[in-house]
């Protein structure tokens, strides 16, 4: 083979591995891929952003949930006015009910002016829907509203509580335990009976009147 041809070959077999590598990443691009981001991200006006959107469900790894479950996010405010959530809606329109890090019930979560609020885990602020069907390891939609009518969509992360999620999840409420010392006063234990309730006795005799028992007692001596 001539050194033209070959140098002809050679040219051909690097523009085509060019070619190849192009098209692979034009395929593997998001856009083309339609791959959403491991946590999602919105943006509101010019001052709010909602970071690391997840719904985090029960310890399932995978498949579908339907109960409770909860949002966490963070919300940064760069503005000079404090900023109120009204409320978040997941999947089809369950509606978060929002609670201090006591436990304590609120109307809505303020996040000061200049700065962040982070919302589920520990010590901070919580966000739980009590009810909804997600599908663990996928998307769902989610809703954000603040108290001056400003309205924001993500499709949020479905994870469950576990890894970095760990203790982000629904905690089941406990239940009742039983008084202590109930059961023995009611239930006798096995093997024992109950006492007999004492016999009635007669009227008391009067007053310096001896029994039969004594007076044949005296006689015999």
């Amino acid at each position: 083979m001539s050194r033209s041809l070959r140098r002809g070959s050679i040219a051909a077999i690097a523009a085509i591995a060019i070619a190849s590598l192009s098209s692979c990443a034009a395929g593997n691009t998001p856009d083309t891929l339609q791959v959403k981001p491991d946590n999602a991200a919105a943006t509101l006006g010019t001052n709010l952003r909602l970071n690391n959107i997840v719904v985090v469900t029960g310890d399932e790894s995978s498949g579908e949930h339907n109960g409770p479950a909860n949002v966490t996010v963070n919300i940064a405010n760069t503005g000079s006015t404090p900023a109120e959530l009204q409320s978040i809606t997941v999947g089809n329109g369950a509606t978060a009910a929002f609670s201090d890090a006591a436990g304590a019930p609120l109307s809505t979560i303020v996040v000061p002016a200049g700065g962040a609020v982070a919302i589920g885990g520990n010590g901070n602020p919580s966000a739980k829907v009590a009810s909804v069907g997600v599908q663990v390891g996928g998307f769902t939609p989610t809703s954000f509203t603040f108290k001056d009518g400003q309205k924001v969509d993500a499709q949020a992360g479905v994870s469950p509580n576990a890894g970095l999620y760990k203790g982000f999840g629904p905690t089941p409420t406990p239940a009742a335990a039983p008084t202590k010392g109930a059961t023995a006063a009611t239930t006798p234990a096995a093997g024992t009976t109950t006492p007999a309730a004492p016999a009635t006795t007669g009227a008391p005799a009067p007053s310096g009147s001896t029994t039969p028992g004594a007076t044949q007692s005296a006689g015999a001596h």
